[in-house]
């Protein structure tokens, strides 16, 4: 017993592939079946239906192409789909002497369709359409595109040579690639191919015509026998029905025979371009409006003629007319545009000039660059002023840290996704993220009381969930315990953060000039003979920059520089002199860190490793062994865990001498970890060790 299940499950397993790979056996199967085996009129039906779909699909195909090799299997496709229509042949030519004796529609509906409406019920009509249909198919069509597919094989043979030398012309000179060249050389081999199945598969199309003529004579003559002799007809009786039958079985088809020949005529007469061959027709053939006018015109002398069907002839003149005047106005603005980009393209030509220092273009310090959508946030008239917050940035951080920093420049950035911004620092990108100006943000605070139903997104800066909410739910989020700022806020605070992140990379020597100038008016005593006397413009400069690099505000100019004054004649290392400086700045940094807390706990080293660090600086290296800076980061990790568990600062502190390497080394990996001496701290606070590195 046959288990339908197990077939089910394998039929689905084929892939569609599978199935192509079958389709050409599988046809073949069908078509010899169809010569062998006798067919019900409703199969019949079926097939010639299936037959005229096939030729109208392939002439659409042929029409569609824009190159002829997107088409390579229509020879194939002409071999099988002349096969299928004489299967067919011999399959209604069996059922018509098998059962033509019983009337028209022994052959089924399509035969007796085509040999009754089509014809009008005369045979007489019949034979000649048939006839006509044959001389058009077999001498006009078919020969044409013989003729075409001959020459075209013939001269692509004798164009191969050369295009082969010509492609390894391009190679050896570097012009293309190794994939390009195969790829190359494969087209003209499939183009030689193609022509040259054409050449042999029209062959078919006129076998196909010729055969047709003989069946239909056959047919006729046959089928009169078989009535006369073996069914006893009455003459006139057995001429129409056999003779409507023939017509009939011819029409259905020649008639997909000669789609099929017009579609092979369209596959080698056309000329390889970018387009179809109805926009080849239509885009070369009315494109010209003089053409149509006289067109037009002499039509219209025609249409004045007495006698002629003036109404036909004088409504086509209006009509060409009216095309004509369309066509003249989109050419009439085609040619503008044209001469506009002429024009455009001579000012520009004649504006460009040597090149100058003008068209040197430096790279801002600051740059913030805006998607589309964001522009209007710039717009002074409105509500939300981004450039008057980023103005108020600027005044905060100078106001901070100690210093102006250089200006923020907003620019456009077409190139951006619409919502989206970027800023930079020295044309170095060094943050992005996304806004949108009609909308707010409701950020979590912790305190909220249910989700809002909005999209879950992440505020860019700190990375706090929350969502972009429109104006009007803006009340109840701040209800719900959501934070709701503006877009501008969002922008902002991100330039804030970034600008505080990298305050060293902006303290250039630019800014260090300004400051000291800046100084000399307000403290002219403490800056004369300093510079350049006891130290220069550039120690000064990376001393501060030492200090900011560690988050060390240079506000107070004043202890900065009494102290390098004391010392910088005698001490010459930048280092060394940032690590002096610091200790003088000792109540600054103790303050910033720990605020007004009597007991601070930070984080120390243990003894026997800090005894190690400092005889390993002693020798005069300061790099440590690899097993030993691994031991020290995960065991920094750990601290610094703990520390953020406790609520305490990050803070390590370390002897004198180690401060400065230990700083440089752990900064890498763990910025936000500051690293103190001894010396800077104060004496009127207490020390706890909350945590110990190497325990």
């Amino acid at each position: 017993m046959i288990n339908f299940s197990s077939f089910l499950s394998i039929m689905k397993k084929l892939r569609i592939s599978q199935w192509q790979i079958l389709a050409g056996p599988i046809l073949i199967l069908m078509i010899l079946a169809m010569m062998i085996l006798p067919l019900a009129p409703f199969v019949l039906d079926i097939l010639f239906t299936f037959n005229i779909a096939l030729s109208i699909i392939i002439l659409l195909v042929s029409m569609f192409t824009r190159h002829t090799l997107e088409f390579t299997a229509f020879p194939t496709i002409l071999l099988f789909s002349t096969l299928l229509r004489l299967a067919l042949n011999v399959a209604s030519t069996r059922i018509v002497f098998l059962n033509g004796h019983t009337g028209t529609s022994a052959a089924g509906k399509v035969i007796e369709s085509f040999g009754y409406f089509l014809v009008g019920g005369n045979f007489a009509i019949g034979i000649v359409v048939f006839i006509i249909l044959v001389i058009i198919n077999f001498i006009v069509i078919t020969k044409g595109a013989s003729r075409i597919a001959e020459v075209g094989a013939r001269f692509i043979l004798d164009a191969m040579p050369g295009k082969q030398m010509a492609i390894d012309a391009d190679l050896n000179a570097g012009l293309i690639g190794e994939e390009k060249a195969k790829k190359r050389r494969i087209k003209i081999t499939q183009e030689a191919d193609f022509y040259g199945s054409m050449d042999g598969a029209s062959k078919f199309v006129r076998g196909d015509a010729i055969a047709g003529i003989l069946i239909m004579v056959l047919n006729i003559f046959g089928g009169l026998i078989i009535g006369l002799v073996q069914h006893h007809m009455p003459l006139s009786t057995a001429i129409e029905v056999y003779t409507l039958l023939t017509i009939g079985d011819g029409l259905v088809a020649q008639i997909p025979a000669l789609v099929i020949s017009t579609a092979s005529g369209v596959i080698v007469t056309r000329v390889s371009t970018n387009q179809n061959v109805g926009e080849q027709m239509i885009g070369q053939l009315f494109y010209n409006p003089q053409v149509i006018l006289l067109s037009a015109g002499v039509l219209g002398v025609l249409g004045l003629v007495p006698g002629m069907p003036n109404i036909i002839f004088l409504v086509f003149t209006f009509l060409l007319f009216i095309l004509s005047w369309w066509l003249y106005e989109i050419k009439h603005a085609q040619d503008s545009n044209i001469s506009n980009s002429k024009k455009e393209y001579k000012l520009i030509q004649e504006s460009i000039s040597e090149a100058s220092w003008n068209d040197v273009q430096l790279e801002d310090p600051i740059r913030i660059e805006l998607g589309q959508n964001l522009t209007s946030m710039i717009d002074v008239n409105k509500q939300s002023d981004l450039v008057d917050k980023i103005r108020m940035v600027r005044k905060k951080i100078a106001q901070e840290i100690g210093f102006l920093p250089p200006l923020v420049h907003i620019k456009n950035n077409i190139n951006l996704l619409k919502n989206t911004y970027c800023m930079l620092i020295k044309g170095v990108e060094v943050g992005r993220g996304e806004c949108f100006p009609d909308l707010f943000m409701a950020i979590k605070t912790g305190r909220e009381v249910e989700s809002l139903p909005f999209k879950k997104v992440y505020e860019p800066t700190f990375g706090l969930s929350g969502y972009w909410i429109n104006k009007h739910f803006k009340k109840e989020a701040q209800k719900k315990g959501y934070s709701v700022v503006e877009p501008s806020t969002i922008i902002s605070t991100h330039v804030n953060f970034l600008i505080s992140n990298y305050i060293d990379e902006l303290f250039g020597r630019q800014e260090a000039q300004q400051l000291l100038e800046y100084v000399s008016i307000n403290m002219p005593k403490l800056t004369e003979g300093l510079i350049p006397n006891i130290i220069n413009l550039t120690i000064l400069h990376k001393v501060l920059k030492n200090l900011l690099s560690e988050n060390i505000p240079i506000r107070d100019m004043r202890t900065i520089l009494e102290t390098l004054s004391e010392h910088a004649e005698h001490q010459k290392d930048v280092n060394e002199l940032t690590s002096i400086v610091r200790v003088s700045l000792k109540k600054i940094i103790v303050q910033k860190l720990f605020n007004d807390k009597d007991t601070i706990e930070v984080i120390g080293l243990e003894s026997n490793l800090e005894k190690l660090l400092l005889n390993s600086m002693k020798e005069g290296s300061n790099a440590i062994e690899p097993n030993l800076s691994q031991t020290l980061l995960i065991k920094t990790k750990e601290a610094i865990e703990k520390q953020l568990s406790i609520g305490s600062p990050l803070v390590l502190l370390v002897s004198h001498p180690l401060r400065f390497f230990l700083s440089q080394f752990l900064r890498a990996n763990f910025p936000e970890l500051t690293v103190l001496s001894y010396f800077e701290i104060t004496h009127t606070k207490t020390i706890k060790m909350s945590s110990i590195i190497g325990n």
